[in-house]
């Protein structure tokens, strides 16, 4: 029996769950980004934002649906593309160029968007790490790494109470699947996108 089996079965947190869920693919892409020493260079940092770039872009849809922003907090408030587009201005990088087909639908259903947006809110958890190496380039918070700031009330809380609401909503076990699906699928396309800019 997995980690992830157990905790189905005795964590009462959907945000736990899921996490024990994802965390081979989550694990899988962490290396795999590592690997592309994203921080030896401001070049090989431009490659690091130019990933962010697409993958951002891929959901900033989800940000502003009505629906969605209805079942999480200050959902439009939690957007990093525009902050991301100025990094990009800041050095001078043009988005990825031949990114992976993008496999989110247009009308991706609740679950699998929640999936989704999971991945992308729990990576600016992490973005502490990854801010401190880019200000070893000279970048800050102020310039070329706006998008890798923490909530102005904390990296933690806002993390939290992300996932407060994360667990508040009703899914059936379907959606349950869904949810993890999209969370999964979404690792594999930041991986898929990492493979690109680092080739």
């Amino acid at each position: 029996m997995t980690d992830a089996n157990i905790l189905d079965r005795t964590e009462a947190s959907r945000a736990k769950r899921l996490k024990a869920s994802t965390h081979e693919a989550h694990d899988r892409l962490d290396r795999r980004i590592m690997a592309g020493r994203p921080f030896e260079s401001r070049e090989q940092y431009g490659r690091f934002v130019s990933v962010q770039h697409a993958f951002h872009s891929d959901i900033d849809a989800l940000y502003v649906n009505p629906h969605l922003d209805r079942l999480l907090p200050d959902l439009a408030g939690r957007r990093r593309l525009g902050l991301i587009e100025q990094d990009m201005a800041d050095l001078g990088i043009a988005p990825l160029a031949a990114a992976p087909v993008l496999p989110l639908r247009a009308d991706v259903d609740r679950a699998t968007a929640l999936g989704w947006l999971y991945v992308a809110e729990g990576s600016n958890l992490g973005a502490a790490f990854l801010l401190k190496e880019a200000m070893k380039l000279g970048l800050s918070e102020n310039f070329g790494a706006r998008h890798l700031a923490g909530h102005p009330d904390g990296r933690g809380l806002h993390w939290r109470t992300f996932t407060a609401a994360l667990d508040a909503i009703s899914l059936s076990q379907v959606e349950e699947d869904h949810l993890v699906a999209g969370a999964t699928a979404s690792f594999q396309r930041v991986h898929a996108l990492v493979d690109t800019a680092f080739a």
